[in-house]
């Protein structure tokens, strides 16, 4: 048995499938301290910088999973997973666009406390391989006196390595969020400015049009796309305020901010 079960300290990683030219814009939305870099081809890593779980009094699996709700969100094309730890616990979050996150927990000492079908969920959502990826990750949802919350979120990472993830050295779950962002700075990672909204919109903005969305952001299409994120950001901005939770404020906030960024899409670039 470990004699030392579980992360000792709270922290967080986001972990996003794009590079860092494409995570930058819509990462200035959260209006988080983070700090951004590579990890690996086609992979991007966000330390934060601060500590809103404490701040807010807030669960730091509640503050991810609203962050990487709304980086998804407003990605539009790439999946944000959220990898958290506390004393108690640990897991993942993983979004993506507007389908329902998924997520998988672990207790301090290892034991799993998920359902099978969300990793399976996992596995099919990041488009890994659906025998070797899928036989691999099937480990981490079975009882293992060796294995604690921090060895299994290693373990969750390795079998991602296989997709490219390559975290930079020291970046490691289960860390504090101090040593997290030492480490980050050390390696060199961009911090990211708290943008005000006009700045950040207009930068991605500039990103999304020069992607492979462009042709897409004008019409009835860009318009329906932009109603829906009104009508669902509404609700959800509404409720995170009612529940003072932070993370689900931010992304009914990014959703109304891009709803009404698509809606006013054509004028904006005809102005």
């Amino acid at each position: 048995m470990n004699a030392t079960p579980g992360p000792r300290s709270t922290g967080a990683l986001l972990l996003c499938r794009a590079d860092a030219e494409a995570v930058r814009p819509p990462a200035g939305l959260l209006r988080e301290q983070l700090l951004l870099a590579p990890a690996g081809p086609d992979w991007s890593v966000l330390v934060p910088e601060g500590k809103p779980w404490l701040d807010d009094g807030e669960p730091v699996d509640r503050v991810v999973t609203g962050w990487a709700t709304a980086l998804a969100v407003a990605a539009a094309g790439w999946p944000v997973l959220a990898l958290w730890w506390d004393r108690d616990r640990a897991g993942f979050t993983l979004a993506a666009g507007f389908r329902r996150t998924v997520g998988y927990v672990w207790l301090a000492d290892g034991t799993p406390a998920g359902e099978d079908e969300a990793m399976r969920t996992f596995a099919a959502r990041l488009a890994l391989d659906p025998v070797l990826d899928v036989q691999a990750l099937e480990p981490l949802t079975r009882p293992d006196p060796d294995a604690d919350a921090h060895a299994r979120l290693v373990g969750l990472t390795a079998v991602l390595a296989r997709t490219g993830l390559a975290l930079p050295a020291g970046l490691a779950p289960g860390e504090s969020a101090d040593r997290l962002r030492s480490v980050a700075r050390a390696q060199g990672a961009e911090p990211l400015e708290r943008a005000g909204w006009r700045d950040a919109v207009r930068a991605e903005l500039d990103a999304v049009e020069g992607g492979r969305l462009g042709p897409y952001l004008r019409g009835p299409r860009a318009r329906l796309i932009g109603a829906v994120q009104l009508a669902a950001g509404v609700p959800l901005l509404v409720w995170g305020i009612a529940r003072r939770s932070g993370g689900w404020t931010t992304a009914g906030a990014l959703l109304v901010a891009d709803g009404a960024l698509g809606l006013a899409y054509d004028r904006l670039r005809g102005a």
